[in-house]
């Protein structure tokens, strides 16, 4: 595979599980990524799901615990699950603290020195990354959703709603949907993008429904006993932006459930299948 390395490949409810690197123009290095193809990759392409995961966590973290290949394989899905930022930078500060630099890149394109030079993660899972699997990969690239996490589902909301014509579906679990608003992205946002909050709002999903509606309804589950969902989390606020802004939102709140992939593994097949619905496969 052109500029690809395989890590390692595995064979899963009839496709391949596969972990793989590649070095990264938009993120100054090596960049990790998990890639599962489904039985129907091997006679056709494919649509795809890309999965991104939240604070603390790596490419393998949803591959594994987020149990979405049994139903991707019968939908005919590839999934895609990238790291959550570069790793090994070098950077003083980039590691050592858990909500910010390696593992914690908030999906933005930073504009601050020194973190500009490798956190651009958003047009690293935008623009690179698709356009690097699109070659080696059977994957349509004309039917793609995008989803996520925490950290994740604020990506996975913030990219979809600035890039509506790459992506055909979106959904989130226990999202960050207002950044500038809560403590999380108070922290990193001026550090990544320094102190005009203006610049802050473009990675802000309920800034942005307010500019930029997606042309589908989009997906969130909330749990209801998520430690995080007062004080970061704050779901109320995206239901609010996109009633003002008329764009269709299903928010599912689950009473007893919490922050962990116990809560993703629990409805991952709907969120699935929503995508499964605006990609073809349904």
């Amino acid at each position: 595979m052109t500029g690809i390395e395989t890590l390692s490949e595995q064979r899963c409810y009839g496709g391949v599980q596969g972990f793989y690197r590649h070095d990264s123009t938009r993120c100054g290095g090596p960049m990790r990524f998990a890639l599962y193809q489904p039985p129907q990759a091997a006679f056709e392409v494919c649509p795809v799901l890309y999965f991104l995961a939240g604070l603390t966590c790596t490419e393998e973290t949803a591959t594994i615990k987020a149990g979405a290949q049994r139903l991707a394989a019968e939908l005919g899905l590839i999934l895609v699950m990238p790291d959550t930022s570069p790793r090994q930078t070098g950077i003083d500060g980039a590691t050592g603290d858990w909500e910010f630099g390696e593992g914690a890149g908030f999906y933005v394109d930073a504009t601050q020195a020194p973190w500009s030079s490798r956190f651009r993660m958003h047009s690293y899972v935008a623009d690179e990354l698709p356009s690097l699997l699109a070659r080696a990969f059977p994957i349509d690239n004309g039917r793609c959703g995008i989803t996520g996490h925490s950290m994740g589902g604020h990506g996975a909301l913030t990219i979809a709603l600035r890039h509506p014509h790459r992506y055909r579906s979106v959904s989130a679990f226990a999202p960050i949907v207002a950044p500038t608003q809560v403590p999380w992205g108070q922290r990193a946002l001026p550090r990544y993008l320094g102190d005009d909050e203006s610049a802050w709002a473009d990675y802000d999903a309920c800034e942005l429904v307010r500019k930029q509606t997606f042309h589908g309804s989009i997906l969130i589950d909330q749990g209801e006993a998520d430690g995080f969902l007062a004080n970061q989390l704050r779901p109320e606020l995206f239901d609010q932006a996109c009633a003002e802004a008329g764009q269709p939102l299903l928010l599912r709140r689950h009473a007893g459930y919490d922050h962990s992939y116990y809560f993703i593994t629990s409805f991952i097949d709907d969120h699935l299948r929503h995508h499964a619905q605006a990609l073809g496969r349904l």
